[in-house]
C-alpha cells in the first residue's frame, strides 16, 4: 500500500526510527572521525543532538507544528559541528514547510531541496565531500523524483543515493583518502536513514515505539593515526536568543577568531559553532547580539592528548574555583570543569567564557544581576565516560559542599560511570575554596606521579585538607550585598565605616567572617598574625591570592616574606565564580599549616 501523504506523527516516528539508528551506531562513527580535526566525537555529538529531540518531542498531527518543534529542539539540543550542520537543515525544512497537516510527496520534496540554501549559508566555508554533500545529492534525488507518489519508494531509493554518495567521500578529502575512511558526519546521515528505512520496510510501529533509547556514551577510542590537525584549541558552542540577529554579521565575526564556523537557526534563535583560542573573546563580543542561553567550549587539545599522550594511569578532575594557572593543569593533564555564572541570565563558563579580568572590568563599570550554578549532571557524565575510556581511574576534587552544588553532581554522575563501566571514581569535598583546593590538587598531582595507588592519594587527600588554611580580607562590601552574602543595613553600615570582614574556611567547609578591620592594610596584619600563629610548613610555601588587586597583592607578598623569611610560591587572581561574592580588592593566602 502506498504512502501518498504523511502527517506530523509519522514524520516524527520516521525521524524516531533514524535516531534510535544513530544512537546504536554512535562508536562507530566516533571512530571515522578524523577530519576536520581527529577528536572522535561526531558521533557521540550526532547522537547527543538526537537524543535532545526525541527525549523532548511529543508529536502532533500537523505535520507543520511537527517540523517546528523538531527544528527548535535540534537548536537547542545540538552538539558539535555535524549536530548544528543537522539542525541547520531540520530548521531549514521547516522554514519551506507550508501551513499543513498533511504534506505530499510533491510538498516534500520542494522542502527538503530547498533547505540545502539554508546548510550553504550556514557554514562559512563548506567543504565537499562532507555531510554536507551526501545531504545535497540525497536532497537532488528527492526534488527530481517529485513526481513519486509513494513515500516507501522515494526514501528507499533515496537512500542508496546517499549511500552511494557516503563512499566517494573518501576520494574528495585527502585528510580521508590517506586513512581510506569515509567522512563521520555523513555516515552518520546515511546510518539514520537506514533506520527510516527499516521502518518503512517493517511498517512495525508498536517494536518501535517499545525499543529502548541507548544512551549516549562518551566512551572514545581513537584508533585512527592520521587525518586533519587541531589548529585552534577550543570546540565552543553558543544558543542565542534575541530579535533579528543577523547571521552574516555573526558569521563575519566569528571568521576574526577561527575556523570551522556554522551558524544555524533563524533571527530569533540561532546556534553557533567555531573552533577558537579565544572562546572569551568570542563570547565577550557577542554579548551585545542577544541573551546567551548556553555556552560550551570543549579543550580539544585535552581530549587529543588524553586519547594519545597520557601521563598517567590516575586522572585528575577539579573545577574552576581552584584558581591554579591555565598552564599548570595544561601541562599536568587536569581537567577543570567550568562553574556556570550567569549576567542577567546570559550564562558564562567560569574562566573559559569569561575570564577574571574582563570580569572584573565589567562588574565594576556595569550593574548586573549576578548568580552561580553548578554544572549539570549530564556535563559530568559526559566527562567521566569519555575519562574512564583512557585511565585506570579518576580523583575529582571540588570546592567545598558547603558553598556550591558541584561536588553533588559529580558525584551522582561518578556512581553513574562508575557503575556501568567497572572503574574507581572518587569524587572528593574539597571543603576548601580558590587557592586551597589547588593546594590539594597540586598535592594529589605529586602523589600520581609517585605512583602512589587511588586508594592511597585519597587517604593522604582526607589528611591534607585539615591542614589546609585559607583567609582573605574582602574587598568590596558591594557584592556580599548583591549576593545575598549579607544584608542591605548592614552593608550600608560596613561600607560607611570602612569595615573590612576577614574571612576564612572552617572544617566544615563554611566560609566564615572571623574578624574585620577599618582597611586593607589593617586586615593584611591580621592574616600575618593569623599565619605567624599557625607556623605554616616552609617546605610547601604559600599563594597569595587576590581578586584584581594585583599590586595590593604584591605589597602582601612582600609583608609576608618578611614575617615568615621565604617569599610567596606564587599569585593567583580568583576565579569570577567567587570573585562575584567577594568582589574586586579581595585580599588573601593559603597555605599548609604545619
Amino acid at each position: 500500500m502506498n504512502i501518498e501523504k504523511i502527517d506530523g506523527r509519522r514524520f516524527f516516528y520516521f525521524f524516531y526510527a533514524g535516531a534510535l539508528r544513530l544512537l546504536a551506531h554512535q562508536q562507530e562513527i566516533n571512530k571515522l572521525n578524523v577530519f576536520p580535526v581527529p577528536d572522535a566525537d561526531t558521533g557521540t555529538n550526532l547522537a547527543s543532538t538526537f537524543r535532545s529531540i526525541i527525549d523532548t518531542i511529543t508529536p502532533e498531527r500537523s505535520y507543520k507544528h511537527t517540523t517546528t518543534a523538531i527544528a527548535e529542539a535540534a537548536l537547542t539540543g545540538a552538539r558539535g559541528n555535524s549536530g548544528i550542520i543537522f539542525a541547520q537543515f531540520l530548521s531549514g525544512i521547516d522554514q519551506e514547510t507550508c501551513e499543513c497537516q498533511l504534506i505530499t510527496v510533491k510538498d516534500f520534496a520542494f522542502s527538503v531541496k530547498n533547505s540545502i540554501k539554508y546548510l550553504y549559508e550556514a557554514i562559512a566555508d563548506p567543504v565537499e565531500g562532507t555531510m554536507l554533500t551526501v545531504i545535497r545529492e540525497w536532497a537532488e534525488y528527492i526534488q527530481h523524483n517529485y513526481h513519486e507518489r509513494d513515500f516507501r519508494t522515494l526514501i528507499m531509493k533515496s537512500y542508496e543515493v546517499a549511500a552511494r554518495s557516503l563512499a566517494t567521500t573518501s576520494h574528495k578529502i585527502k585528510e580521508l583518502t590517506s586513512v581510506s575512511l569515509v567522512d563521520a558526519g555523513a555516515k552518520g546521515f546515511v546510518v539514520f536513514l537506514e533506520g527510516v528505512v527499516d521502518l518503512l520496510k517493517s511498517n512495525d510501529l508498536k517494536k518501535l515505539i517499545k525499543m529502548e533509547k541507548p544512551a549516549v556514551a562518551d566512551e572514545i577510542e581513537i584508533e585512527v593515526e592520521h587525518g586533519g590537525e587541531l589548529t585552534f584549541r577550543y570546540c565552543t558552542e553558543v544558543l542565542m536568543k534575541g530579535e533579528h540577529i543577523d547571521k552574516t554579521a555573526v558569521e563575519k565575526l566569528l571568521e576574526d577568531y577561527g575556523d570551522s564556523i556554522v551558524v544555524a537557526g533563524t533571527p530569533g534563535m540561532i546556534r553557533l559553532h567555531v573552533h577558537t583560542d579565544h572562546p572569551d573573546k568570542v563570547i565577550d563580543h557577542l554579548r551585545p547580539w542577544g541573551k546567551l542561553v548556553f555556552q560550551k567550549a570543549d579543550d580539544m587539545m585535552l581530549q587529543y592528548r588524553v586519547a594519545h599522550e597520557r601521563k598517567h594511569s590516575i586522572a585528575i578532575v577539579t573545577d574552576s574555583a581552584c584558581d591554579l594557572p591555565d598552564e599548570y593543569l595544561e601541562s599536568n593533564q587536569i581537567t577543570m570543569v567550568p562553574i556556570y555564572l550567569y549576567m542577567d541570565e546570559n550564562q558564562y563558563l567560569d574562566r573559559v567564557t569569561i575570564k577574571p579580568e574582563r570580569f572584573y572590568e565589567i562588574i565594576t563599570r556595569e550593574d548586573h544581576a549576578l548568580t552561580t550554578s553548578q554544572p549539570n549532571v549530564k556535563s559530568f557524565i559526559n566527562l567521566y565516560s569519555r575519562l574512564t575510556s583512557h585511565y585506570d581511574s579518576v580523583i575529582a576534587i571540588h570546592l567545598s559542599s558547603k558553598l556550591s552544588g558541584t561536588y553533588r553532581t559529580s558525584l551522582q554522575a561518578a556512581e553513574k560511570i562508575s557503575a556501568e563501566t567497572g572503574k574507581k571514581i572518587r569524587v572528593l569535598d574539597s571543603k576548601m575554596l580558590s587557592g586551597g583546593i589547588g593546594l590539594l590538587v597540586k598535592k594529589t598531582v605529586e602523589a600520581v606521579k609517585q605512583g602512589l595507588s587511588q586508594e592511597e592519594i585519597v587517604e593522604k587527600v582526607e589528611s591534607w585538607r585539615h591542614r589546609v588554611r585559607v583567609y582573605a580580607t574582602v574587598g568590596s562590601m558591594k557584592q556580599l550585598i548583591r549576593s545575598g552574602r549579607i544584608s542591605q543595613w548592614k552593608g550600608w553600615l560596613a561600607r560607611l565605616l570602612h569595615l573590612r570582614p576577614l574571612v576564612t574556611i572552617n572544617e566544615e567547609g563554611q566560609a566564615i567572617m572571623i574578624d574585620k578591620a577599618f582597611s586593607l592594610q589593617g586586615g593584611l596584619k591580621k592574616i600575618i598574625r593569623k599565619i605567624e600563629h599557625d607556623s605554616l610548613l616552609r617546605e610547601e610555601g604559600y599563594v597569595v591570592l587576590h581578586g584584581n588587586a594585583p599590586d595590593e597583592a604584591r605589597a602582601f607578598g612582600r609583608a609576608l616574606e618578611q614575617a615568615v623569611g621565604i617569599p610567596p610560591s606564587g599569585y593567583e587572581e580568583i576565579s569570577p565564580v567567587l570573585g562575584l561574592h567577594l568582589g574586586t580588592g579581595t585580599v588573601g593566602v593559603t597555605y599548609f599549616k604545619k
